[in-house]
């Protein structure tokens, strides 16, 4: 925590973070509309080594009320409605501290329009509220778990507070409850190579398969935190490259385990030729929704680095 930077302004508890439409293939094969409302909430009580979330976080509770607020400020400007609805708040939805659970029945109805719901959790906060939650909503309920990797020495320093049996115990809870499953897997996190940064992506997609995810999606590690910048000059840390991120996305569909996503968020800052890099983007994105892997791009001035 010493390393990070000077907080932000701190914002307002009555607004979204930021909100957005995309587009995501479900497990039926067809393409959803996605309303993706990232919410402003209190920062998440743990403190990974890699995470930047806090920044756009609150230093206490928001008030009750304020979280259906933002979804209704969000959802009366994204158009046309959406068919699935991510409700990603920088920690955990089932944090009482951060989403209060009074709120649950006025988001249920504010979203009861939604095939499916998403919200992002720690794998030991799932329990009774999850269930609650999922009897407000209509439709289908999924829950991501940050497994990021489980390179047995590396992901005890990530300072996730979890071990994998953790993981592997809210995973079948999930599933138990018919709560579909997704997992963030990082590609290349601190103290791994580039060689290594592949196949423990790969590895770590494979378990959270085995474990009955449905969904796994491949983030890049990105610094902005302190820590990694710290790190990056130790020599411990350095982002992935692009071609790493591609092998990943590549080697995982392989698995034929589920659906595998490659984050193309702020995705320039892994690319070393401005040459390729847009058709890049563009053939991750389509592999994201035809989950059908396509020839690689050729680029003579830069030979896929």
């Amino acid at each position: 925590m010493a390393q990070r930077p000077p907080r932000p302004a701190t914002p307002d508890p009555f607004r979204p973070q930021a909100f957005f439409l995309e587009s995501e293939r479900a497990a039926s094969g067809q393409i959803l509309s996605c309303g993706t409302i990232l919410l402003t909430n209190k920062e998440c009580p743990w403190r990974c080594l890699m995470c930047d979330l806090w920044q756009h976080t609150l230093t206490e509770s928001v008030p009750s009320g304020a979280i259906p607020q933002q979804i209704d400020f969000a959802l009366a400007r994204l158009d046309p409605r959406p068919e699935q609805i991510k409700l990603y708040n920088s920690g955990s939805f089932f944090d009482p501290a951060a989403i209060p659970p009074v709120d649950y029945p006025e988001i249920a109805r504010l979203i009861s329009f939604a095939r499916q719901v998403i919200v992002e959790s720690h794998p030991r906060l799932l329990g009774d509220k999850v269930l609650r939650w999922r009897d407000l909503l209509p439709g289908a309920l999924e829950v991501a778990m940050g497994l990021e990797t489980i390179h047995p020495e590396i992901l005890p320093r990530l300072q996730k507070n979890f071990e994998l049996a953790h993981f592997t115990r809210a995973a079948a809870f999930l599933r138990k409850e018919n709560i579909s499953v997704r997992a963030f897997v990082l590609v290349k996190p601190p103290f791994m190579t580039e060689t290594e940064g592949l196949e423990w992506a790969v590895k770590s997609a494979e378990f959270a398969f085995s474990r009955g995810a449905s969904v796994v999606s491949l983030i890049p590690t990105r610094g902005g935190n302190g820590a990694l910048e710290q790190l990056q000059a130790l020599e411990e840390f350095a982002p992935p490259t692009l071609t790493t991120l591609e092998r990943a996305q590549e080697q995982a569909l392989n698995l034929r385990g589920g659906r595998v996503f490659a984050d193309t968020w702020n995705l320039q800052q892994f690319s070393r030729c401005p040459i390729c890099f847009e058709q890049r983007r563009q053939r991750l994105s389509a592999i994201n929704l035809s989950q059908a892997l396509v020839p690689a791009i050729d680029c003579a001035a830069c030979e896929g680095i």
